[in-house]
């Protein structure tokens, strides 16, 4: 089948090189000259676990193109609609004007009957935007068939996926023919697509377009509720002398509730999450639903409160951080990627350094995109020179790496055995045999009072 991908950033480098290993013939279009050189080149323009060599394979094969000439996507059967879509500048709902381009551009070069497939997250009503614009080809069936990537794990999202949501004209009862049950051009299109995941037993659910707007939105307003409950009640932990760590594991035990996701720390942040809570926020107000609006409110603030609280206790831990050496470990939102937008971990030590703490940053991947937005922080790609002469030390991205350092070694390295894991992933005992003061949110404790820590 060939397919095209239209927008190549994260979303759409990752399914269009995924789709091309299924056997598809892909060409994925980018206005970004520089970004399709290096995607043509086998080389990703971010880091993705598995993408370099699902690129290469697609270059070796024949199967995988990239171009900036929509003209180049012209005899394409599907074209998806892999575009960003952003918070807008001026409000917390989504920016659909590189959406709106897109779709105008690809226009002139739809072939007759070729599905238009959106796969950008965004807000109700954006399908009858894009009908308005394909207003002049009834012959074009559009339909939409969100995404559920998460960044470090894309490649196998896409492989193995938990499930395909079809948004469809109708929703079910119009996808299918009621007297043969065989479905109709633009679901057969999609299962066509599909064909290799559905034959391996992927679950599929096809439904109306508002439902299919909303799904990725409302999976990530839950995933982000839990996350900033947690660390709510790790804060009560705090205050209580409770063990966060050890009421998360029992309360995930209920079946009811699960593990997933229930894992006090710093919090999230992304392109993802944070956007789309606003977004999710920005439509229940407009619709008039004030509930998931303030819902959505608490939700983003306790977040953002992680990042204070983190920076309050680690001047708490030295003691006030003007002329203090701080190292932090991690610079990416999140392990297994180099994306740094809305990182916790950089938004906490450009706070550091405003305290007037003597900053260093070091991450396995993300330091060549984080030094030139944050000057005042100094970084470091080699862990053990970041960690030389610390006077405290803050895990703020929960690399393997990181949690796989040795408490004897590392002492060697600073000049106070103070770490605040900020992600609850190290073993606090086996630091503390060692010599260190561990603290962690939720974690009040477990570990020495902080009046036993020297100060100097």
């Amino acid at each position: 089948m060939k397919i095209s991908v239209i927008g190549c950033g994260y979303l759409g480098a990752v399914h269009a090189a995924t789709l091309a290993s299924m056997g598809h013939t892909v060409v994925g279009i980018d206005v970004d000259a520089g970004k399709v050189d290096r995607l043509a080149r086998g080389l990703p323009p971010f880091f993705e676990p598995g993408l370099d060599e699902l690129l290469r394979d697609g270059r070796t094969t024949g199967r995988l193109t990239f171009s900036t000439e929509f003209a180049d996507a012209a005899d394409a059967q599907v074209h998806f609609l892999c575009v960003g879509t952003p918070q807008s500048k001026t409000s917390d709902g989504a920016d659909l004007s590189f959406l709106v381009s897109a779709a105008e551009a690809l226009l002139p070069h739809l072939a007759r009957g070729a599905a238009v497939v959106g796969k950008s997250t965004v807000p109700v009503g954006t399908v009858d935007m894009l009908r308005g614009i394909l207003a002049g080809r009834p012959d074009v069936p559009l339909a939409w068939n969100p995404e559920f990537l998460r960044q470090g794990t894309a490649v196998k999202d896409s492989l193995v996926p938990d499930r395909l949501v079809y948004g469809v004209e109708g929703g079910k009862a119009a996808a299918f023919n009621p007297a043969t049950g065989a479905p109709r051009a633009v679901t057969a299109a999609l299962d066509a697509v599909y064909e290799p995941l559905l034959n391996a037993g992927i679950p599929r659910l096809v439904c109306n377009f508002a439902t299919a707007e909303l799904i990725k939105s409302a999976a990530n307003a839950f995933l982000a509720t839990k996350v900033s409950f947690i660390n709510a009640v790790s804060e009560l932990c705090d205050a209580s002398g409770a063990d966060v760590t050890e009421l998360s594991e029992a309360m995930g035990m209920d079946p009811r509730i699960g593990s997933r996701y229930l894992h006090a720390g710093l919090g999230f942040g992304g392109g993802c999450l944070p956007k789309d809570i606003r977004s999710f926020r920005s439509q229940a107000s407009a619709l008039g639903v004030g509930s998931v609006d303030d819902w959505m409110g608490v939700v983003d603030s306790i977040n953002l409160h992680q990042r204070s609280r983190t920076v309050d206790l680690a001047a708490e831990l030295c003691g006030g951080l003007a002329g203090r050496s701080v190292t932090v470990l991690g610079a990416s939102f999140k392990p297994e990627t180099d994306d740094t937008r809305d990182s916790p971990a950089l938004d906490v030590a450009a706070r550091l350094a405003a305290a007037g703490a003597h900053v260093t940053v070091t991450d396995p991947k993300a330091v060549n995109h984080a030094w030139m937005r944050y000057p005042q922080l100094r970084f470091e790609a080699s862990t053990e020179r970041a960690l030389e002469g610390a006077e405290l030390v803050l895990l703020l991205t929960e690399w393997d790496e990181y949690r796989r350092l040795s408490p004897s070694a590392v002492g060697g390295l600073v000049r106070r055995r103070v770490v605040l894991d900020a992600r609850n992933v190290l073993d606090p005992a086996a630091w503390e045999a060692e010599g260190w003061t561990v603290r962690g949110p939720g974690r009040a404790g477990s570990t020495v009072r902080l009046a036993e820590i020297p100060h100097f």
